[in-house]
């Protein structure tokens, strides 16, 4: 009886120990992937029909009333301190460098990534070879259209709302948010004017969405863009051949107006990249604005 009671306590402590070390972990996970060390704001979105958060970054001596350039930064916490210290140290040199960044997570309780970030000539479970021409439903393939109207008609207009914001505004991605900007630069050119792709993941479906930003880059003209694009030197080869596919398009069709930069990261791989290159688009991106007065 005794031993039985015995197992009965041990069966109850371990269930206990596993549902404690469960929820610290979840509880770890969130911490890590839902939240940040900024102001994290919750926003309802008719467009995607749920709760959509964004951590927001204001600049050291953050003024009410002067408008500051915005940045949009898909991906979430991932790079986001790299971001902070590079923007940190602009802030530092002078005051016309500071910005308000914004990072979009992804969902916590379910995977919004593909989702939110494929385009939607793309198939969101991403593949390497081309679609097959009899797989067309509309559920397969990535909703970037539905997540660039939440950008577009709710985050862009909360943001105006609460802060001031000038005309000088930039969406940047790493990897599928790469492929995210690369979309939005071709189909809605006026509501950035400077756009940053990190490896971007351009090969789905057999390159698709290097043809079709190849094909859609003279819708651009008439906007004074800024684009810049990075690779790893030590990427998988299937993101190093869409890279220079991105490259091909550019120096062929890129409208006069468009200044654009590329460059690789020698001994980078595919995150090293994005934290190599921000320093570098934010440059860039500066000079061109500075020159473009």
């Amino acid at each position: 009886m005794a031993l039985l009671k015995f197992r009965f306590q041990y069966l109850a402590w371990l269930i206990t120990f596993v549902l404690l070390a469960t929820g610290l972990y979840i509880a770890m996970k969130y911490q890590q992937h839902y939240s940040s060390r900024f102001i994290d704001i919750d926003i309802k979105s008719n467009a995607l029909s749920e709760m959509r958060r964004v951590f927001i970054r204001l600049p050291k001596n953050y003024n009410p009333n002067k408008a500051y350039p915005l940045i949009i930064k898909t991906d979430g916490n991932f790079n986001l301190d790299t971001w902070d210290d590079a923007l940190s140290f602009l802030e530092s040199t002078d005051d016309k460098h500071e910005v308000i960044l914004v990072a979009i997570p992804n969902l916590f309780w379910h995977d919004t990534r593909n989702r939110d970030l494929v385009p939607p000539y793309a198939r969101k479970d991403v593949a390497i070879e081309a679609r097959p021409i009899n797989q067309n439903q509309r559920e397969i393939f990535g909703k970037a259209d539905v997540f660039l109207k939440f950008i577009e008609t709710e985050l862009i207009p909360y943001l105006e709302g609460e802060y001031r914001i000038s005309g000088q505004r930039t969406l940047t991605g790493f990897s599928a948010g790469g492929s995210f900007v690369l979309y939005t630069m071709v189909t809605k050119p006026e509501l950035f004017n400077a756009y940053f792709a990190f490896s971007p993941a351009a090969w789905y479906d057999d390159n698709v969405v290097v043809k079709q930003f190849s094909k859609s880059l003279p819708n651009t003209a008439g906007n004074t863009h800024y684009f810049y694009v990075t690779l790893g030197g030590d990427e998988n080869p299937i993101i190093t051949v869409a890279f220079n596919g991105l490259v091909n398009a550019l120096q062929k069709h890129a409208p006069n107006d468009l200044t654009w930069q590329h460059h690789t990261n020698k001994g980078a791989d595919h995150e090293q990249n994005a934290k190599q290159s921000v320093s570098s688009a934010l440059d860039g991106a500066f000079n061109h604005f500075d020159m473009a007065k």
